[in-house]
């Protein structure tokens, strides 16, 4: 089986790799020269068109910033639908509007061309050690003849659903963590304030009710002060405004995801855009007068 990957960025690229390493063949195409010449040295065949990956390629994967970018990508003019052989499938990978994927999967099943809304979580280091979470949408069919190819980068891979589902999901994970991290700001906040050591009180919460692989993953970085990307507040704010926009759809009041969309806005404009949304901490340590920044 041939596996065509579009996206070969921060999550993409090291998820190809893993692909490759579990013995699939793999058919790219990247505007990035230096990402075509390092996969294309590790056996991934290189082609130069969406259209000439999506004709050589069984299953296709797209790992893109957002809705609009996958649309292009799958249903414009010279896209992956303009090449894809029937019967094939397109596993987005991308975490984008529900509704989108809906219209995507429609405009494929039209040419017999099967489709999963498949968004992971984890962030880049465990799309590096191949343990990501995948959540997807999509036929039951489909969803197990492409099971193998997606444990082949993820720890784990549950199907929530029909077409739009996987990213619902998505939206619902991206909650969670975005208010995770800033409990977790606000905790640390606090305690930095009435000088108790951070290190002791995350060692001592972690083993309790309020322990959580987000925690685990977070309160080291604030700690460190590093905010090198794993997954960037730009990314996050991304997902925030499709689920902001989704539940104005359907009518859901989202009051403390709201807020914690604001926060991210107020790091983007001040330039944090591009740090991991561990950085959400930045914005408790101003509002405390903990830094100068």
């Amino acid at each position: 089986m041939k596996i065509g990957f579009v996206g070969l960025g921060i999550m993409g690229k090291p998820m190809s790799k893993n692909l490759m390493k579990a013995g699939y063949e793999l058919v790219i195409s990247s505007s990035n020269p230096d990402t075509n010449k390092e996969l294309g040295a590790l056996g991934a065949e290189v082609v130069d068109s969406y259209t000439e990956l999506a004709a050589a390629a069984d299953v296709i994967i797209t790992m893109l910033p957002n809705s609009p970018e996958v649309k292009q990508v799958v249903l414009e003019r010279g896209g992956l639908i303009d090449g894809a052989k029937s019967g094939s499938v397109v596993i987005d990978m991308s975490s984008i509007a529900p509704t989108v994927s809906q219209e995507i999967g429609k405009a494929l099943q039209e040419k017999d061309i099967g489709f999963l809304d498949a968004p992971v979580s984890g962030g880049e280091p465990k799309a590096i050690d191949g343990t990501i979470a995948v959540m997807a949408g999509g036929a039951e069919e489909t969803f197990q003849n492409c099971l193998p190819i997606m444990e082949a980068m993820a720890g784990s891979v549950v199907r929530t659903g029909e077409v739009g589902s996987g990213n619902a999901t998505k939206l619902a994970n991206q909650i969670i963590v975005a208010l995770n991290i800033a409990a977790v700001s606000e905790a640390m906040m606090l305690t930095r304030k009435m000088g108790v050591d951070s290190e002791l009180v995350y060692n001592a919460i972690r083993g309790g009710l309020a322990g959580s692989n987000v925690l685990d993953a977070k309160a080291p970085m604030m700690m460190e002060g590093n905010f090198d990307p794993g997954f960037t507040i730009d990314l996050h704010l991304k997902d925030l405004n499709n689920v902001l926009e989704t539940s104005s759809d359907i009518g859901v009041p989202l009051p403390l995801a709201a807020s914690v969309k604001e926060t991210l806005q107020a790091l983007q404009a001040g330039g944090h855009g591009d740090n991991d949304h561990a950085a959400i901490v930045k914005f408790y340590e101003k509002l405390a007068n903990m830094t100068e920044d």
